[in-house]
């Protein structure tokens, strides 16, 4: 297993994290998986083995339940694990069970741990935006559970490149605890995350984790062209997260995919996720497994090397439209771009 430094941080993570959305399985979340206290130590174990040493979970999955297996499978191992939780979605019916205000943080963090059955956080994650609380009061939420202890890291999660930006001054111009990661969604069906989110990864040193990096399993091979049933093709249309706004491009995409897993005698899942392992600034991609056979079927991504012209065809049949200003500068700009800007740039000018 590799490890990469997560963004500027001295923490080092495994190339491929297991995320926890499957334990539980209650109310909503019952569609994504219910796997319980016995599966979920199969899978750690498995995990640990591997080499995986990051653990993603979220107060939202299955309300809390997913946290409480999680704690439960990691028993006595806690030292063993990187465990990374979230929080900003509401979990209860008051009028401050939601947000990143302090009150709503800080009374998170306490029900995490509780939940987590451990006395601290490795990285700490704001699930989602907040528009409505001022980042200044968010972020000396976050720096007062890093001093009492309580929170070792912090990051952010679904920010948009100006959010990220903004709240990465907030915290240098008031010394607050910044952040090291930002977990996104980015895949080859995918890209919009290249715009802005990578090159400030590049750029201002945040470490990316990926969310469902093979696109909820629209990637995996089993949506193709030509093999899908009216059924499966009416649920592509109409997928949620991420939705697919050109069904033909990502028939295109699986094709590609699947014939160089043929190649190699691998699943187009796993070049899927070779593909994001070689992108800038990606950190660890968060895999979810319903069994243990998904979860070896993904494990030997780690050890997957996609050649050169490989990478090229996965690169050119999945690359987003250039949007203003990007166009304007790949033609007018090339003579003074950073490392960020050819980040998406760079494939551009090159032509």
């Amino acid at each position: 297993m590799e490890y990469r430094q997560l963004g500027r941080s001295g923490l080092r993570v495994s190339v491929l994290t297991l995320g926890t959305m499957t334990f539980g399985g209650k109310g909503a979340f019952a569609k994504t998986g219910s796997t319980d206290v016995a599966g979920a130590r199969r899978l750690i174990d498995r995990c640990i083995d591997a080499g995986i040493n990051l653990f993603d979970t979220a107060d939202v999955y299955s309300a809390g339940l997913s946290e409480e297996i999680l704690g439960q499978a990691l028993a006595g191992r806690r030292d063993k694990a990187l465990v990374t939780t979230k929080a900003r979605f509401k979990m209860g019916t008051g009028p401050n069970d939601a947000g990143l205000s302090r009150h709503h943080l800080i009374a998170a963090c306490e029900a995490s741990l509780k939940r987590l059955g451990t006395d601290y956080l490795d990285l700490y994650q704001l699930h989602e935006w907040d528009g409505q609380t001022p980042l200044e009061e968010t972020f000396e939420a976050l720096d007062s559970l890093v001093r009492a202890g309580k929170v070792r890291y912090v990051g952010v999660s679904n920010y948009a490149g100006w959010h990220l930006m903004k709240a990465l001054g907030v915290t240098e111009l008031h010394r607050y605890v910044r952040p090291v990661s930002q977990q996104i969604h980015y895949t080859l069906q995918a890209r919009e995350a290249e715009y802005e989110l990578v090159p400030i990864s590049i750029d201002q040193g945040v470490g990316i984790l990926v969310w469902s990096p093979i696109a909820g399993g629209l990637l995996s091979g089993k949506y193709r062209r030509g093999h899908a049933t009216p059924d499966s093709t009416r649920h592509v249309a109409n997928w949620g997260e991420p939705p697919v706004r050109d069904q033909e491009k990502l028939y295109d995409i699986v094709e590609v995919l699947v014939e160089i897993g043929e190649a190699h005698g691998v699943s187009g899942a796993q070049v899927a996720l070779a593909w994001l392992l070689g992108r800038p600034g990606v950190a660890s991609l968060i895999i979810g497994a319903r069994n243990e056979q998904q979860l070896e079927d993904n494990l030997q991504a780690a050890d997957l090397v996609l050649a050169a012209e490989e990478r090229t065809r996965l690169d050119e049949v999945s690359a987003p439209a250039l949007l203003y200003p990007y166009w304007h500068q790949a033609s007018t700009a090339a003579d003074r771009l950073s490392a960020a800007d050819l980040t998406l740039l760079g494939p551009h000018i090159k032509r």
